[in-house]
């Protein structure tokens, strides 16, 4: 049989997402590097980037929800993206010049848009890509992206900061989440792939407005939408496992930028620290690739943990070992574990959320990680006077914790029905 032919269109998706992971990973940058050159300090920035941070955990299941029950999904992405564009342009031009709150205000409307660009552009993958060993890579693909946007984000923005200013550096993530928003109109919407088919033979495209593209769950009421995705994480095992393996490891992984600088001043190059952050993005970009290529042979539960397993060891023993040359190839390693873990994670999303909740699984696994990592962040600028190795010991050994959780978690779903059994149940307690 002959490998199946995706639609033109979904070509698009990876430039899609690419541009805007883009410009959210920069914005953090930025929106420091501009609070300081116009107001001579970074507290300003640091309060606009927890407003625009904060509300990414409480509109995920909102966002999750409008996002299965629209008819139009071409309008809600393209129109997300475009908000999220927006408040990158409202942050350029307000931010150290406006009023605080008016600027707060415009980083909060932005982060409501920000689950939709986190985790909504993935749930679509399910809708745009068949199943199977496509969907698999498209996951492995969509992982790669994320990585690669982590790894050019801050760079972009600091070679443009560097050169003309953070203000440019502003303007360029702007525009790169605008073409985002208008490459999103492009994406084969209107194909509902249901398995692997031989080339040609896709199913013809319906209209936005067809019956064929509204879920089930389009005739219920979104409160009952928001119960039934919330009932559908924390009840199916797979889902409530990864969802709390990988919230506990990213109150590591958020907290790893502040414990590298510090360590890497413990260590004799206090100006090394970004250059470990960028060998651990770039060790994750080529992990995520690795696992495109050429899928490992040992289930995708497995592999979740194993990940965690390994970007645990591998930052432990950077934090151990004096030697800088060691410590950077140690911080490379772990990189290249942390990468399929997030391959992994997408694809038990993908294959355990219920398909009327999938796009609520995406965005709220991803707003709570990032709320995660907020916290992770907040509790490493708290552990700054301990020696420079105890917080990047304790970032090991919340890794190592999370594959110990992730692992006795998924003992129960081997008592556990189908995802398709679970839903009802679920949604029949919720609404008691």
């Amino acid at each position: 049989m002959r490998t199946p032919q995706l639609p033109t269109g979904l070509r698009l998706y990876p430039a899609t997402a690419f541009l805007a992971r883009l410009a959210e990973e920069g914005t953090g940058v930025a929106v420091v590097l501009l609070a300081l050159a116009r107001t001579g300090s970074t507290a300003q920035g640091a309060y606009t980037l927890t407003a625009w941070m904060a509300p990414h955990v409480l509109a995920a299941p909102l966002v999750g929800a409008v996002a299965a029950r629209t008819r139009r999904p071409r309008f809600f992405h393209a129109g997300a993206l475009g908000g999220f564009a927006a408040a990158i342009t409202a942050l350029a031009l307000l931010l150290g010049r406006a009023p605080a709150p008016v600027t707060l205000a415009a980083a909060l409307l932005g982060g409501c848009c920000g689950p939709v660009v986190s985790g909504g552009l993935s749930g679509l993958i399910a809708l745009l890509v068949p199943a199977g060993t496509p969907r698999d890579r498209a996951y492995a693909r969509d992982a790669a992206v994320y990585n690669a946007a982590s790894v050019a984000g801050p760079a972009v923005v600091s070679v443009i900061a560097g050169l003309t200013g953070p203000g440019p550096a502003m303007w360029l993530l702007a525009g790169a989440a605008a073409t985002a928003a208008v490459l999103a109109t492009g994406l084969p919407y209107g194909h509902a792939l249901a398995g692997v088919r031989p080339a040609g033979e896709f199913p013809a495209p319906v209209p936005e407005t067809s019956p064929a593209l509204i879920p089930p769950a389009a005739r219920t009421t979104l409160r009952s939408d928001l119960t039934t995705g919330l009932a559908a994480v924390r009840r199916i095992p797979e889902l409530r496992a990864i969802t709390a393996a990988t919230c506990l490891a990213f109150v590591g992984i958020g907290g790893l930028t502040t414990a590298t600088v510090l360590l890497a001043a413990y260590r004799g190059g206090p100006g090394s620290g970004g250059a470990l952050m960028t060998a651990f993005a770039i060790g994750a970009l080529a992990g995520s690739l690795a696992v495109a290529r050429r899928e490992p042979r040992i289930p995708v539960q497995h592999q979740a943990t194993a990940a965690l397993l390994g970007t645990g060891l591998s930052l432990g023993g950077a934090a151990l070992i004096p030697a800088p040359p060691a410590i950077v190839a140690l911080f490379v390693l772990a990189g290249l574990f942390d990468g399929p873990l997030l391959t992994a994670t997408l694809r038990i999303r993908a294959d355990h959320a219920p398909a009327r909740v999938r796009a609520q699984v995406f965005t709220l696994g991803a707003g709570l990680k990032i709320t995660a990592a907020a916290c992770g962040a907040a509790l490493a600028g708290l552990a700054a006077p301990l020696p420079p190795p105890v917080p990047l010991l304790a970032i090991a050994a919340l890794q190592l914790a999370a594959a110990l959780l992730h692992a006795r978690a998924r003992s129960a779903t081997r008592r556990s029905p189908g995802p398709a059994d679970r839903l009802p149940e679920a949604r029949s307690r919720a609404a008691r």
